[in-house]
């Protein structure tokens, strides 16, 4: 302990004690944090514990010269911890606006805004009103009543939307229409309540209201956002991008995301407002990136749990001194912002609700989700105390409301909730959720598409913006012509006589457009870029596996080498990429729009298939096509069953698979049922009478020196006078951790 003896005194702060500190609070802010999981409460409960515990009012206590020792006064040594606890704060609140879902508050709008209003009003009048009551002893600068009134009227009424969530989350509510309409109004809650806290901050920095300073902050805030969910989400977007697909080093994604939150952060602070804000805004934008992955995300969440977010609300414990309850004016103020903040919250969100049409229970819990402060009243408070328009007494009073009330709302939340009776709609949404998490086609997040200007590549880009646009997917194409040879020394196409003068960018947003994602009411922009760099096919194709690409559509000609496989070419392109590969092959005239193909899907026992059966009825939704499904019984099945009926039941759990499938996309797909030796002509006579002009087949690699996907696939890319998409639906490795 050498380090820390006469710290108090020391000029210059000790980095050694900067890292115990740094470590004291992310060990304790962990085992607490585990504690409050395991007991059904929010982590970030444990690690304000924790700092409570290594602060003033515990350590402090017991051993008072230890605990200054640990933790001294002077400015230099804390001036090193809270610099981590201002990151916590940017950082959190990037986190905030990243699972900040505008899609669910645009369809909740109405209701949600009623509650979280109703829900945000009454008690910031309460807590304002308090504010002007208290006596000048509580108030760290009389002068400044007006501001510090604002901020109790604000820790008061904002709910936490990461709190409310991960309740409703854990207890399968999401999909619920109270799930849904509690996570939407703390959604508004948060968002109003961070613009709020940004106007507040600028008027903390005069005391006073000053009509000008006013002004500029509400009107440089209300800038700052149109100018931010305009141009400045493009931006964001093609930041992103640029940075994803250009660079190779380690994470430079992740350090594009800290620049952008920087960036907006300085520039809140510019207009007068708080840097939160700019964070808060950042984290949506960057959380509306089509081409932020789930990888991205997991690495910045991981920075911010581990270390950012104990080491904040350590400190916030630290600060907290509830020694000063001790006192019984400090004790009854504490009890009456308690009560304050739960009633005002718990009554203006159930008000709100009864009057937007909801039943008594479902009122009630909405009430009591609504009633969580958690991070949000911590970063107030913070704030308040940093800036002195609150004391440590006040500071004290609101963390402490912020625990008793965060800690009150899951236990409550649950007894509301369980007993909500299942509506038949809210049945049916549990049951799509359930669908999604095991999707074939909702694992992947980003699309490569190969082409060399053929009809292939037309249908392969077809296919590319309808995922585009309904499953908001980002396409990159990558020209193959001249970028590899066969293996006879042939080169790919040269000559692109007779192809249509639009390119296939313009050909997928086309076929993008007029095709919403689902929850949508109209459909997304496609995001399509070119790969522009040179190089071979096999350097390409690991750059984009590299950068997140997960599904490869690739459409070249020729696809057969003449020999009853699939061409060198195709087989050079789909062992360079890592990630899932679909074929396209273009076999007779391809239609105008999309709603004109009839697609094919044949099906079997296997998962194989049923996975490319998913695959078929995504696309058939997205373009308004017609689809069958045809399910082939080959006469050994027939035979290797001991009675008909067992025969029968295997008809009906294949169909089964696909009923669930075709419900998830609101779709009817016609059944047909064949019998034959030869499954693929049995396809083939199938396409011809049935006029179908798209074959949609699951397919598995053989293992040889050519490409094969077993007979049926190769006789069908061989000789079928119908286009084809082969969809490969073996897990890769690139989309394992998926599953």
């Amino acid at each position: 302990m050498a380090f820390a003896a006469g710290s108090e005194k020391a000029a210059a702060p000790s980095e050694a004690l900067f890292l115990l500190q740094v470590v004291l609070l992310v060990v304790a802010g962990r085992l607490f944090g585990e504690l409050m999981v395991r007991l059904g409460q929010p982590s970030i409960m444990g690690q304000i514990i924790g700092g409570i515990l290594l602060g003033p009012s515990v350590l402090g206590l017991i051993f008072p010269d230890f605990q200054k020792m640990l933790f001294p006064s002077g400015e230099a040594q804390k001036s090193m911890t809270d610099a981590v606890g201002q990151l916590g704060i940017l950082f959190l609140l990037l986190l905030a606006g990243m699972e900040t879902d505008l899609g669910l508050a645009r369809k909740l709008r109405k209701s949600a805004s009623g509650v979280s209003l109703t829900g945000i009003v009454v008690p910031f009048a309460l807590g304002f009103a308090l504010g002007e009551l208290l006596p000048d002893s509580l108030l760290p600068e009389p002068d400044k009543r007006l501001v510090t009134a604002l901020f109790l009227g604000t820790a008061l009424s904002i709910s936490s939307v990461k709190i409310v969530a991960s309740v409703v989350r854990e207890m399968n509510f999401m999909r619920r229409n109270v799930g849904q309409l509690i996570v939407a109004s703390a959604i508004i809650d948060d968002t109003v309540g961070w613009v709020i806290i940004a106007v507040t901050f600028g008027l903390a920095k005069t005391g006073t209201v000053d009509l000008f300073t006013l002004a500029k902050s509400v009107l440089g805030t209300l800038a700052f956002m149109a100018f931010s969910f305009t141009i400045g989400r493009r931006i964001v977007f093609e930041i992103i991008r640029w940075t994803n697909d250009r660079f190779r080093s380690e994470l430079p994604v992740l350090s594009a995301i800290i620049a952008i939150m920087g960036a907006m952060a300085m520039i809140t602070d510019a207009i007068g407002v708080h840097t939160v804000l700019g964070a808060f805004i950042a984290g949506i934008l960057v959380g509306e990136s089509p081409i932020l992955t789930r990888q991205i995300d997991t690495q910045l969440r991981a920075l911010t749990t581990a270390l950012f977010m104990p080491v904040f609300f350590g400190l916030t414990g630290l600060q907290t001194d509830l020694t000063v309850l001790a006192s019984p004016a400090i004790a009854l103020l504490t009890l009456g912002v308690v009560l304050i903040a739960s009633l005002g919250k718990f009554g203006g969100a159930f008000a709100a609700a009864r009057f937007g049409g909801y039943t008594t229970p479902e009122a009630l819990a909405l009430g009591c989700g609504m009633n969580a402060r958690g991070s949000t009243e911590v970063i107030v408070a913070t704030i308040g105390l940093s800036v002195g328009v609150l004391n440590q007494q006040l500071f004290s009073v609101i963390v402490a409301m912020a625990i008793i009330t965060t800690m009150a709302m899951p236990p409550t939340l649950r007894w509301a909730l369980a007993r909500l009776p299942l509506r038949e709609e809210e049945k049916g949404r549990l049951e799509r959720e359930a669908f999604e998490e095991d999707s074939f086609v909702a694992r992947f997040e980003r699309i490569a598409l190969a082409v060399d200007g053929s009809a292939s590549s037309r249908l392969a880009g077809w296919v590319a913006g309808l995922l585009a646009s309904s499953r908001r997917m980002p396409v990159t194409v990558l020209d193959t012509v001249g970028r590899m040879e066969t293996g006879k020394g042939q080169e790919l196409i040269e000559d692109r006589t007779g192809v249509e003068d639009d390119s296939i960018e313009d050909l997928v947003k086309r076929h993008a457009r007029g095709v919403a994602a689902e929850g949508d009411e109209k459909p997304a922009e496609a995001h399509v870029t070119r790969f522009d760099k040179d190089g071979e096919i096999e350097a390409a194709l690991g750059e984009l596996s590299d950068a997140g690409h997960d599904l490869l559509l690739a459409g070249i000609e020729p696809s057969t080498n003449g020999n009853g496989s699939f061409s060198d070419a195709l087989l050079k392109i789909t062992s360079s990429f890592s990630g899932t590969s679909i074929l396209a092959s273009a076999r007779d005239h391809l239609p105008t729009e999309s709603n004109g193909f009839k697609i094919l899907i044949p099906v079997s026992g296997t998962e194989r298939s049923i996975r490319a059966a998913e695959f078929g009825i995504a696309i058939s939704k997205a373009a308004g096509a017609e689809c069958a499904i045809i399910l082939i019984e080959e006469p050994q099945q027939a035979s290797a069953a001991p009675r008909v009926s067992d025969q029968g039941n295997y008809r009906d759990e294949v169909f089964r698979k696909i009923d669930a499938i075709a419900d998830y996309y609101d779709l009817k797909p016609e059944k047909i049922v064949q019998k034959g030796a030869s499954p693929e002509l049995a396809i083939l006579r199938q396409a011809r009478s049935g006029r179908y002009n798209l074959i949609v087949l699951g397919v598995s690699r053989r293992t040889s020196e050519t490409l094969s996907y077993g007979e049926v696939a190769d006789t069908l890319a061989n000789t079928a006078d119908r286009s084809c998409l082969f969809v490969e639906t073996e897990i890769t490795a690139s989309n394992a951790g998926k599953e």
